[in-house]
């Protein structure tokens, strides 16, 4: 895979009504794969404020991580069949979150690779949501191929 990729999340929410929250979003990213573990880098820009938060999403067959450092600050861990605590910091406050992953899957093909993420959200110990995350990667010129 090449270095510079599309990468495009597409998360879907489940609130206690059952009322569905799809958010999706493509980016440009760093790509890279160190000790069996791949790692997309890539900047958002607050469409508010305009200030950028830099993205590093780090994951293999069973875990995916995520960490945010600029207008929000957070290190998620999304472990299959383990639930992980941590702080959301936001210009508003610290929110507590957490995560508990029912199932992780990667598909890892030459050119392209597809991450899906099955996980209950809690906020302060109360359980908000069950979230889905597919994640796709590939080189930048193949954006066609994207949720397909």
């Amino acid at each position: 895979m090449t270095k510079e990729v599309l990468v495009a999340i597409k998360g879907l929410q489940f609130d206690a009504a059952q009322e569905e929250t799809n958010i999706e979003t493509v980016s440009v990213a760093q790509y890279y794969e160190k000790n069996n573990s791949h790692y997309i880098i890539y900047d958002e820009i607050d469409e508010d404020s305009e200030e950028n938060t830099k993205n590093i999403i780090k994951f293999k067959e069973d875990k995916m991580e995520l960490t945010k450092k600029g207008l929000v600050n957070v290190h998620m861990i999304f472990e299959k069949d383990k639930k992980n605590l941590t702080n959301y910091a936001t210009p508003f406050g610290n929110i507590l979150i957490g995560i508990d992953a029912q199932k992780i899957t990667m598909d890892k093909q030459e050119e392209h690779i597809k991450v899906n993420v099955d996980y209950a959200l809690e906020v302060n110990y109360e359980h908000l949501a069950d979230c889905k995350i597919t994640m796709e990667i590939m080189p930048k010129g193949q954006a066609n191929g994207l949720f397909n």
